[in-house]
């Protein structure tokens, strides 16, 4: 009947639930609060190592002409980067290699990872072609970069290509020791089940693999970037790597600071995309 108590026993139950659901957003809220004040425990650390490492740089340059000569002063990069900021170029160069890096980060990645991914299908094709792989990585990047020229020009397809080059190895690799790693029980799991080969690497191998693709895209973030620069120095007439080698080729090390600082900010902002987009899709790392 509507609007009767709860059994003694039910009753009780569903006060335990309560106690034990009570108990647990308690713990979790107690959990996020500790990760917080760890976090900016570390943010206060590295920003204090940061300063002190300036304040260091500049008193060690203040009171040597040769020393500023050698490695510059914080106050002129900062000086550098405004002048950079104000006429435009700071923007104008970071753009181009932030295109060149992000479109040689993409390329290079998707060709790198459907390449590595696929040879699960097949041990034997994957120990065919181990060499070839082994010796392409151990090509220097900038061994390469005539010949890119010469193929592809000196616009911008030569330093996506160049980029491209940088990320495609290290991201085969990376998909590849993935896929291979799978618990080889859940497989056998799969296969009991009916399933198929395509299914078991649909709906096993490549999500259990996602963990080894981002920590390879991760990396290739910088790859990407080196690719990019490595091609700019070769022939550029703009991107932070036509100015740090422009600078440095007049001795204007303040200056081949400030663009270094431009590249390290771009290289911080793409990590922290592919951070982000690793969240989203894989949820389940938020609880770690």
């Amino acid at each position: 009947m509507n609007g009767s108590p709860l059994p003694p026993r039910a009753a009780a139950d569903a006060g335990i639930d309560a106690a034990a659901q009570d108990a647990a957003a308690r713990r979790l809220a107690a959990h996020r609060r500790a990760r917080l004040r760890a976090g900016l425990l570390v943010l206060a650390s590295q920003v204090a190592l940061l300063a002190a490492f300036i304040a260091f740089w500049e008193y060690m340059t203040a009171f040597d002409k040769q020393a500023a000569f050698m490695f510059g002063s914080p106050s002129a990069i900062a000086g550098f980067l405004v002048t950079m900021a104000s006429d435009g170029s700071l923007w104008r160069d970071t753009y181009v290699t932030g295109v060149e890096t992000l479109l040689g980060f993409l390329v290079g990645n998707v060709i790198g990872t459907l390449i590595g991914l696929s040879l699960w299908y097949s041990r034997f094709v994957s120990r065919v072609i181990e060499p070839f792989v082994i010796a392409l990585g151990s090509i220097p990047i900038i061994a390469l970069a005539p010949i890119i020229i010469i193929w592809f020009g000196t616009g911008l397809t030569s330093k996506i290509a160049m980029s491209t080059l940088s990320v495609v190895i290290v991201a085969l690799v990376t998909s590849y020791k993935g896929a291979v790693g799978v618990d080889a029980d859940q497989i056998n799991l799969m296969r009991t089940l009916g399933a198929s080969k395509f299914q078991i690497f649909r709906k096993l191998v490549v999500p259990a693999s996602l963990t080894d693709i981002f920590a390879g895209f991760k990396l290739t973030v910088g790859f990407a970037l080196i690719g990019a620069i490595v091609g700019e120095f070769m022939s550029s007439s703009e991107g932070l790597g036509h100015a740090i080698f422009k600078a440095g080729s007049l001795y204007i090390i303040p200056k081949v600071f400030a663009a270094l600082v431009a590249t390290i900010a771009l290289a911080l902002i793409l990590t922290f995309i592919v951070g982000k987009v690793e969240r989203l899709l894989m949820p389940w790392r938020r609880l770690g």
